[in-house]
């Protein structure tokens, strides 16, 4: 899955790149060959297309690189940067618990040993860290952070089989790409320093790096599952749009003043990788509702349309052409009051019954003899309306009840059932209008021709 954390990343070092005319580039970090499946790099790419950022080149495999980064190993081996070491599983593990009772980080025996000759035993590569002082990241959210040397392991930069581990490879390839900045969870903080300390035994520039506090959920602990969607694809099913996330994700951690809702092009001019906050964000689900609304409310008919029609198919419904033409009248009505694409859904099944409707218990009890009849006048008096737009719907529905000398109570709500049949509906003017004439007159000669 592609986490809204690494979602969040990629739009920050979207909006910088843009903000600073520079270059977004995208690298998929595939040095664990078991994890990197297709499925998996595919998950991203679209994860990344849903959300609007799209690459200015196109994706950096790292496995594709590996014969550069042995080759920087092998540089490194010749410059003593490096060394080859022939611990054994078993004599790394009491490595590993002696150096934890000291206090400090592993050092491989063989730091200071010249290989055995003629040997044929498998060895990893480490890098020669300096055992004292210490490597200060100048971060850009957090600002300097010191790590004392002596804590830093002998990172194993090529494994026993030669292959390139991560933070080999990355220092490589933000090199040869000309990488100039890094902006990425604070998971990575402590990655940051060994990187450093490899970069600084190359000779080669380091990137700056951002590193960004991690998301958490509404009560302040480490977002989980029970929270609810972690992953993007889980907030594109869950109806929310991609400019909706692209907002409320920029906001999560970074902001201009009060504003909650601005334009990419805002979104663009305004950021700035310094204004990032350096405490952990809170995933709010009524700002994201409220977000979303606003980027309902102002998407294109059409494609609101397209996407609702998609949620009512992939929920089973069964779309007859003829109802389509009542959901896209639907839609534009009824899209205020929705959060999500999913209510918007929800929102619009009344279009969508066949006929004859069967009415709920509540609708059937409204129907008295006097509502009957009440509902038959209004009937006729629709079927000589020539515009069934809404305030005209309006405007013939108050001076109905007018002639009749009653309120809309008196048959509002057994209308609404007859035309809904239980489901929700907007009010009486919008669902008319959505519904049609036909189809209206109909679903009303039906509910009474029931009840005789």
């Amino acid at each position: 899955m592609m986490h809204i954390g690494t979602a969040r990343a990629a739009l920050y070092n979207w909006l910088y790149a843009r903000h600073c005319g520079g270059t977004f580039l995208l690298r998929i970090e595939d040095t664990d060959r078991e994890r990197s499946t297709q499925p998996a790099v595919q998950v991203i790419l679209d994860g990344l297309e849903w959300l609007g950022l799209h690459p200015d080149a196109p994706p950096v495999f790292q496995h594709a690189n590996a014969e550069r980064h042995r080759e920087v190993v092998q540089h490194m081996l010749e410059i003593g940067r490096a060394y080859r070491c022939y611990m054994t599983v078993e004599e790394l593990e009491v490595e590993r618990e002696k150096a934890r009772a000291e206090g400090r980080a592993i050092r491989s025996p063989w730091r200071d040993r010249e290989p055995p000759a003629g040997a044929n035993q498998p060895f990893v590569v480490r890098f020669r860290g300096p055992l004292e002082g210490e490597t200060i990241v100048d971060d850009l959210i957090k600002g300097p952070v010191r790590f004392m040397n002596k804590e830093l392991d002998d990172l194993v930069l090529l494994r026993s089989d030669g292959a390139p581990t991560y933070n080999l490879a990355v220092v490589v390839d933000d090199h040869d790409m000309g990488i100039t900045h890094v902006i990425r969870g604070d998971d990575h903080l402590s990655n940051a320093a060994r990187q450093s300390l490899i970069f600084e035994a190359l000779g080669w520039a380091r990137p700056a790096f951002g590193h960004m506090p991690m998301i958490h959920g509404p009560d302040g602990k480490k977002l989980s599952k029970r929270h609810g969607a972690q992953a993007v694809s889980e907030f594109a099913d869950m109806g929310y749009l991609p400019e909706a996330m692209r907002n409320y994700l920029a906001r999560l951690g970074w902001g201009h003043g009060d504003d909650e809702i601005f334009s990419d092009e805002q979104a663009i001019a305004w950021f700035d990788v310094a204004d990032v906050v350096s405490s952990p964000a809170r995933l709010d689900w009524d700002k994201l509702g409220f977000i979303n609304n606003h980027y309902l409310r102002q998407a294109d008919d059409g494609r609101l349309f397209d996407m609702v029609r998609d949620v009512h198919a992939g929920r089973g419904v069964h779309l007859h052409e003829t109802a389509l033409p009542a959901l896209a009248r639907a839609v534009p009505l009824v899209k205020e009051g929705a959060k999500t694409l999913l209510d918007l859904a929800d929102l619009t099944v009344f279009t969508l019954k066949a006929r004859p409707l069967e009415l709920d218990a509540r609708t059937q009890g409204l129907l008295t003899e006097e509502t009957r009849a009440r509902l038959s006048r209004l009937r006729d008096s629709l079927a000589d309306a020539s515009d069934w737009s809404v305030p005209t719907l309006n405007a013939l529905l108050r001076a109905f009840a007018e002639g009749e000398g009653v309120g809309l109570g008196k048959f509002g709500p057994a209308l609404r059932g007859v035309l809904s049949g239980g489901a929700p509906a907007p009010d009486l003017a919008s669902t008319l209008c959505a519904l049609g004439d036909a189809e209206s007159l109909g679903r009303i000669d039906d509910a009474l021709s029931q009840l005789r």
